[in-house]
């Protein structure tokens, strides 16, 4: 997974925080976190087509969330900026070198593929049951001055 997930993530949680009445630039944003504008933009870009973030054009325009926290769930955002493929795939290699002649040996799905799979769709299944308000919560938890802290560092833009 790219670390483009990560900034994702926490753009959201920022967005958040910052509140629906701001909307603040991928530049802004990127600053935050030291990140190069571009590439944070990308990203952005790409939870807007997914419907997680708006975009807003103009002097005062930048992105802002297009949901609640609590409508949005970690493979929203995976999906979002990684797309919908499954992580796995598998090349059937099990059919190459010595073993290519054996074709009664991989009738059966591959014991890696299906492993590899039901693993897979256990992530998916977690991702898909936590949504980033259950994030916002865990985080305020951990450092309860955050979202000020981060209130004001925008505020002095």
């Amino acid at each position: 997974m790219s670390e483009g997930v990560e900034w994702a993530l926490h753009s959201c949680l920022n967005l958040a925080w910052i509140g629906p009445e701001r909307a603040v630039a991928a530049a802004r944003l990127a600053a935050y976190h030291d990140l190069p504008a571009a590439y944070l933009n990308k990203r952005l870009q790409a939870l807007a087509r997914a419907g997680i973030v708006t975009s807003v054009s103009g002097p005062k325009g930048g992105f802002r969330l297009a949901r609640a926290l609590d409508r949005i769930t970690l493979m929203d955002v995976v999906t979002a900026i990684e797309g919908p493929d499954e992580v796995f795939r598998c090349a059937e290699i099990r059919q190459q070198g010595p073993g290519a002649g054996h074709p009664r040996t991989y009738a059966a799905e591959c014991a890696v593929a299906g492993a590899m799979g039901r693993a897979e769709l256990a992530w998916r299944r977690e991702l898909a049951a936590q949504t980033l308000d259950d994030v916002r919560q865990r985080a305020e938890l951990q450092a309860p001055t955050a979202p000020e802290r981060l209130r004001r560092w925008f505020a002095d833009a």
